[in-house]
């Protein structure tokens, strides 16, 4: 990730990502089943080249009804074949034929009948299959590194996307705090940004100091697979050996009203990572935003690596919700996006 550290050392490949849809696939890891009953008809659908947006308004015309009307649990990329479920408001229980709905870049793959709309967030996490290409490194570096990753998890980074096209999402929200008037659609793209913007400082800060997955004196705590939150707690052993399993992770601010958590060492490093963005700080609570935590670290499931020719390399693994799969290719080495963010 451009301007931000590695926490697993240097690079130790380049290799070209995303040369057709296929090399990014994703697929959702549903966080309930359908009841059978009820007024929303669950629908989950498999698209190339086709962002999360662009299918609800295709699947709204589809139906007939709002765009409000259609509920999905995450936001997919345009550049992959993913896979995610959509749920469409039926009041009366009638749906047009399924094939209407149906084109070379839109399949339905089941349908279901639930009694409430899919809501943002309702998903386990979500399954990758990445192919890199064109791949120059040595294999064994590679794979150690791999391994790596397996062991000691990931930086959980704020990934491009939330930050624009052009990357300029912050200076969008600096102007909006200075008085500029925004469309409420994009004033939640710019809130969510500054706040990413300084997690990612108060990540990287962590990562320099060598405390981002080990945690440190007065540090607040996310258990593995969830979003409860604990602490400050004193670092001991069995709390370092909880730490060194992936079963709790240090965290960092989501910036709003209130005061920060942590204390002692901990306390002190964020502070100082933060120090550079009073604006940003101010603006988002201004705007009500509430002091939240987030892990600094995640954890990869189920990594798998095969070679299917001697310069590809594919990975299988899975990601808790919000995670960013590029993160694990910026833990590589040097991958260029082939697709250019068109």
């Amino acid at each position: 990730m451009s301007g931000l550290p590695r926490a697993h050392g240097a690079p130790v490949l380049q290799a070209r990502f995303r040369v057709a849809p296929e090399d990014f696939q994703v697929e959702e890891i549903d966080g309930f089943e359908p009841t059978g009953e009820g007024e929303h008809l669950l629908l989950t659908v498999e698209k190339r080249g086709m962002n999360t947006a662009f299918a609800a308004k295709r699947i709204a015309r589809w139906a007939g009804i709002p765009e409000m009307g259609v509920g999905y649990a995450g936001m997919k990329d345009r550049h992959a074949v993913t896979r995610q479920r959509f749920s469409v408001h039926f009041p009366k229980r009638v749906a047009p034929a399924l094939d209407d709905l149906v084109s070379d870049d839109l399949r339905v793959l089941a349908s279901h009948w639930h009694n409430r709309k899919l809501p943002k967030g309702a998903l386990k996490g979500n399954r990758f299959v990445l192919r890199l290409r064109d791949v120059i490194g040595d294999r064994g570096d590679i794979e150690q590194r791999l391994q790596a990753i397996s062991a000691q998890g990931l930086p959980n980074y704020f990934g491009a996307q939330r930050f624009g096209r052009e990357g300029d999402n912050v200076e969008a929200a600096r102007r909006m705090f200075a008085g500029q008037r925004v469309q409420r659609e994009q004033r939640s793209i710019y809130l969510s940004a500054a706040r990413s913007e300084i997690f990612n400082a108060v990540l990287a800060a962590r990562i320099a100091d060598g405390t981002w997955a080990s945690g440190d004196a007065g540090e607040v705590w996310m258990l593995d697979g969830s979003q409860s939150v604990f602490g400050p707690e004193p670092l001991d052993d069995a709390t370092r050996a909880r730490a060194a399993s992936q079963d709790i992770h240090p965290t960092g601010p989501q910036w709003g009203v209130g005061e920060l958590r942590p204390r002692d060492a901990v306390r002190a490093l964020e502070e100082a990572a933060v120090e550079p963005f009073a604006d940003l700080r101010a603006g988002l609570e201004a705007a009500g935003m509430k002091q939240e935590r987030r892990a600094l670290r995640v954890r990869v499931h189920d990594l798998q690596w095969q070679w299917p020719a001697a310069d590809e390399l594919e990975l299988r693994f899975a990601l808790a919700p919000g995670a960013y799969a590029t993160g694990l290719l910026d833990e590589l080495g040097a991958v260029t996006d082939a697709s250019g963010g068109r």
